[in-house]
């Protein structure tokens, strides 16, 4: 299955899942990675991969639609089969989302339906909660909506900082992101009505993915 990435920042979502495709076995590859940012740090790791990068600059473009369908028309000309989100800091017209219908992907830094939006980390310690963690799922037009494909658990330190529990999430994205392309690519990840059910692995018929919390 031919992917293509969305990104804006660090690329370390990116990353992992250019590290996953490089397994002969995964049954995916990059068709291309798309910044909005032109000084995103992934497009560095992109092209120091071989991944062919383009720059769309969401600034030089009038407004949400004529950026959205550039997005469109690029990802579609390089062939891709499933869009996936990896920090890209953008909200997406409902066109767009109605086009990649069930081929889209996004990773949030917490275990929806709690947390979403902006500043996870800092509202998770703020609320007490002891148990956090990283979820992918297909795109819908609300934020951080959709059906969920995956989720990974991760567990809140009472000594825990914004910048040592965002580290321990993002080593529990990186883990978390390629399975779940690799559960949609092999066909073993379905939608049915708004859920995700899995196909062919123990424990997992009803529902999606989880994996129990990482330290």
């Amino acid at each position: 299955m031919k992917l293509g990435i969305l990104f804006s920042g660090r690329g370390t979502n990116l990353n992992a899942l250019i590290d996953a495709c490089k397994d002969d076995k995964y049954p995916a590859e990059i068709a291309i990675a798309i910044s909005n940012n032109p000084n995103a740090e992934g497009i560095a790791i992109a092209e120091a991969a071989g991944i062919p990068v383009q720059v769309i600059n969401h600034k030089e473009f009038e407004d949400r639609d004529t950026f959205d369908a550039a997005l469109d028309s690029t990802l579609k000309e390089a062939g891709v089969e499933l869009v996936c989100n990896a920090g890209f800091m953008r909200i997406l017209t409902s066109g767009f989302v109605k086009n990649w219908h069930n081929r889209q992907l996004n990773i949030h830094p917490s275990l929806l339906p709690a947390f979403k939006g902006l500043h996870v980390h800092d509202r998770v310690l703020e609320s007490g909660v002891r148990l956090t963690g990283a979820t992918v799922h297909f795109v819908r037009d609300e934020m951080d909506e959709g059906p969920i494909v995956a989720q990974v658990a991760v567990p809140v330190n009472a000594d825990d900082t914004v910048e040592t529990l965002t580290a321990r999430v993002l080593e529990a994205e990186h883990q978390i992101y390629p399975m779940a392309v690799r559960l949609v690519a092999e066909g073993k990840a379905r939608v049915q009505g708004e859920r995700v059910t899995i196909q062919g692995m123990p424990d997992s018929k009803t529902g999606p993915l989880f994996v129990p919390a990482l330290s």
